[in-house]
């Protein structure tokens, strides 16, 4: 594939949303900070996960989010730290509490839309911070979204998509999915360090957007580059760090029997 200039890669993107392909008119701040809005049918590889009764050490329980992605008929991909023990260690196995994936919404409201599956199994990336989960049936109507085999380019735009919380602040996930454009920072071996671009420089990843796919995106064309990992409170116009499937694409095949 012909390599192309960062400037005609934000052209496409920005043109995208400019005619409602991608996006909805521009919204006020929130999930993906400073990001828009998702139009209905748009990247239904985006997956909500729904965390319930996750323990604490002092016995007590909470909820959680995270966001992530479709590779699989019957798998998911995500950070790896969404999946952990009572001491918040990264744990493969069995799933450590009751998970919940929604595919193909980008609206909480649009409850006849996608697809709704539980998490059965958990696996860690040997490398980084990524993990892949089973689900407990597979999908059939919605194409995942592949693995990009090169790595990510310094100064490359890629977009996010997640379900990141309103606020900082905020006691839950978005209701609606929304994307941003980023571009990378630096690439480093199995990390790569993104900063905002569209529509705002501090354009970034809030909370519960954590294993949100950054992804490269061309007409009726998705491929998987990254994953998010953390970064400083959101919004900010630093470096954020997302984790490299490139480097982790023949375990996840394996992983997942391809």
């Amino acid at each position: 594939m012909a390599r192309r200039t960062t400037s005609k890669v934000v052209a496409g993107a920005v043109a995208l949303a400019a005619i409602g392909i991608g996006v909805v008119a521009a919204q006020p701040a929130g999930a993906v900070a400073n990001g828009v809005q998702v139009n209905d049918g748009i990247f239904p590889f985006a997956v909500k996960f729904l965390m319930t009764d996750i323990p604490k050490p002092d016995g007590s329980k909470y909820d959680s989010a995270c966001s992530g992605a479709l590779i699989d008929r019957q798998w998911v991909i995500t950070a790896g730290h969404c999946f952990h023990d009572v001491n918040r260690k990264p744990v493969s196995g069995p799933v450590p509490y009751k998970t919940k994936a929604i595919i193909g919404r980008v609206d909480d409201a649009d409850t006849g839309k996608g697809a709704e599956r539980s998490v059965v199994e958990v696996q860690q990336s040997p490398k980084n911070d990524v993990s892949i989960a089973k689900l407990d049936q597979p999908i059939d109507d919605i194409k995942p979204i592949p693995l990009r085999e090169a790595g990510p380019r310094k100064d490359e735009t890629l977009v996010l998509a997640g379900w990141g919380q309103e606020t900082p602040d905020a006691t839950g996930p978005a209701k609606h999915l929304r994307l941003g454009i980023v571009k990378v920072h630096d690439v480093q071996d199995v990390v790569a360090n993104v900063t905002g671009y569209w529509p705002k420089p501090d354009t970034s990843a809030c909370p519960t957007d954590s294993g949100a796919p950054y992804f490269e995106q061309q007409p009726d064309d998705s491929r998987l580059v990254s994953l998010e990992s953390g970064g400083p409170t959101c919004p900010h116009a630093g470096p954020e760090r997302t984790s490299r499937v490139d480097v982790i694409a023949d375990w996840i095949h394996e992983k997942i029997g391809e």
